[in-house]
């Protein structure tokens, strides 16, 4: 059997979005793969978090430069395997043809949406791995327009693989349909990008207290969020954000700029209302 390779480093790294991807795509893949006489591995730091039929890697290098470099290219090598598949970068000397996903072009749309570092470390990669990919996969049909006009990308070699819902996100039983709705649920990282003071005074418009779930990438931010009232969780594990979308009289969705936008499809999958 071919072996196809995916890694999986996001894992229980708290990476929000590219995390949810990856677990779902390992849980989605398992069962399909037998079917196309194919072996799946994940290499992650993590082997704990890897789904069932799906074979467990263990990556022991914890620098990013250094995992790029020489960690990946070496196991790939040793594994054997046909392909790899990546998020957003390449590992430096593939043995084997790649996929890459490239979620959104945020960081070419709109300088100011992500910091001087990681803008030059993803218009350095990004590029890079969208010329060394056999295929480019995405997420919607708006980065694929973006892909096509910022980087030339030809259609033939991107195909868009829409985000689906994780199971857990469900609506509330008939025994919890009481719950309060007494708050509005801005779900993501706290960065400007995901524009969670323009969510602030949204909520504050329509009487509401804010709740903002997500890890504080700008702690500068996500304390003056504080400071003007809103309650900022952190990180918070899928069964308390299942609870929190429930929980929510709606969920608002103020990013300036996403590929897709996954907190959307997860609150409506809980019945929770979008704006």
């Amino acid at each position: 059997m071919k072996l196809v390779a995916i890694d999986a480093d996001v894992l229980g790294r708290h990476r929000t979005g590219d995390e949810t991807y990856v677990l779902n795509l390992l849980r989605a893949l398992a069962p399909l793969a037998p079917q196309a006489a194919l072996r799946l591995a994940a290499i992650t730091r993590h082997p704990e978090l890897v789904p069932d039929g799906i074979e467990a890697v263990e990556l022991t290098s914890s620098s990013q430069e250094l995992r790029m470099a020489l960690t990946l290219p070496r196991l790939l090598r040793r594994l054997g395997a046909a392909v790899g598949h990546f998020q957003h970068a390449l590992p430096l000397r593939l043995p084997c043809p790649a996929v890459v996903t490239i979620h959104d072009l945020s960081f070419v749309r709109d300088a100011s949406l992500m910091g001087r570092k990681d803008r030059l470390v993803f218009r350095t990669m990004v590029p890079r791995a969208l010329r060394g990919a056999a295929r480019v996969l995405t997420v919607s049909q708006r980065t694929r327009r973006d892909l096509r006009e910022l980087y030339g990308v030809p259609d033939e070699r991107i195909v868009v693989t829409p985000n689906g819902v994780d199971p857990a996100f469900t609506p509330a039983r008939p025994e919890q349909a009481q719950l309060p709705h007494d708050y509005a649920l801005l779900v993501g990282a706290v960065q400007s990008r995901k524009n969670p003071l323009l969510a602030l005074a949204a909520a504050a418009s329509a009487g509401l207290p804010l709740v903002v779930a997500g890890p504080a990438k700008d702690a500068e931010l996500s304390r003056e969020l504080e400071r003007r009232g809103a309650r900022v969780t952190g990180y918070v594990a899928q069964e308390e954000l299942v609870a929190l979308y429930r929980g929510a009289a709606c969920v608002l969705q103020t990013s300036r700029y996403e590929g897709f936008g996954l907190p959307v499809l997860e609150a409506m999958a809980c019945g929770t209302p979008v704006v």
